[in-house]
């Protein structure tokens, strides 16, 4: 309150202070937290803009961008943002597994898809159950197409 005094004094022409943040006083792992937080409620729109706020300088953002798009079925969208990660972050699995995943959901790209699991087991032998289950559900389908 006494800022706000002191510029009512300075400038009485003002009928209200002006406050300007110079600096951004969350760090990328807050704007992401607050980002999960909206996607959490429904909100996606706040949850974007949390996450573009991180991708700045957390690349693991993208991975969160390209969720939130696959939720909203803005295939395209969320494709791009896992390909930025890729360039970002080439050796994490997650990554691999959830474009993948996209494809699978799709329909399309079913081959990539195959070599995208595959990848995502290479690299996160701990987590080979859980990408074997989106390998299994594309070699199903890429199955029922032939």
């Amino acid at each position: 309150m006494l800022f706000a005094l002191c510029s009512l004094l300075i400038y009485p022409g003002c009928s209200l202070p002006r406050i300007i943040i110079l600096k951004d006083p969350l760090t990328p792992e807050e704007h992401i937290n607050l980002g999960v937080t909206y996607e959490k409620q429904g909100d996606f729109d706040n949850a974007i803009k949390q996450y573009d706020l991180a991708a700045k300088k957390l690349p693991r953002a993208y991975l969160y961008l390209g969720n939130i798009y696959f939720q909203k079925k803005e295939w395209k969208r969320a494709e791009e943002y896992y390909q930025k990660w890729i360039q970002k972050e080439p050796d994490n699995a997650d990554l691999y597994n959830n474009l993948a995943w996209l494809y699978y959901t799709q329909k399309e790209n079913l081959d990539r898809a195959e070599g995208l699991a595959l990848k995502a087991i290479e690299l996160n032998p701990a987590k080979a159950e859980i990408y074997r289950d989106t390998l299994e559900k594309i070699m199903e389908i890429k199955k029922e197409s032939h």
